[in-house]
């Protein structure tokens, strides 16, 4: 009844993520939301601020108070684009930011897995590629899974390299032969 593995991983997972936001939101000083949403428009820049919101878990008129927020911080601004859309870009001031994040991420996941040696960290890259596929699994949306992800680590091996990259592919070709 009692799995130790799932417990750890539960306890691990939740300590690695206090970890990493709390470094993130103190890098760019916004909260959880605003600090995805300078992540994601550093890879993605012009987003309509309902998609922004959709790809960092909120609702319409959250992400319309966040983009506000962002804006009056002076990290993004809105820019009239096709029609009545407008979209939303990051300043100079918000793309140092989200490097800060990426940064501040980086040195601190770094320093937690400083204890494994090279095995191990194959080992464990091994296993978290397989985990976050099965995450896809259970909420197949890889720009939700990834507004944090720092996309170029993940692009130097490839296409394939993306865990929940090749997982959306291989559903997408799933929903193609269906």
């Amino acid at each position: 009844m009692h799995d130790r593995t799932a417990n750890l991983l539960g306890a691990a997972s939740l300590a690695v993520t206090d970890v990493l936001l709390g470094a993130a939101t103190a890098a760019a000083a916004t909260g959880p939301s605003g600090t995805a949403a300078l992540v994601v428009l550093s890879a993605t820049p012009g987003l309509s601020t309902t998609e922004l919101g959709r790809r960092v878990g909120l609702t319409q008129s959250a992400a319309t108070r966040m983009v506000d927020a962002l804006v009056g911080r002076g990290l993004a601004e809105r820019r009239p684009s096709l029609g009545k859309w407008v979209t939303v870009h990051l300043t100079p001031q918000g793309a140092q930011a989200a490097r800060s994040v990426l940064t501040s991420r980086e040195d601190r996941v770094g320093a937690l897995l400083s204890s494994l040696d090279a095995d191990e960290r194959d080992t464990l890259s091994g296993i978290l590629e397989k985990v976050l596929t099965a995450v896809y699994g259970e909420r197949p949306d890889s720009q939700w899974l990834c507004r944090l992800c720092d996309r170029e680590s993940c692009l130097d091996g490839g296409a394939d390299h993306c865990p929940v990259g090749a997982a959306e592919r291989e559903a997408q070709a799933r929903a193609r032969e269906a």
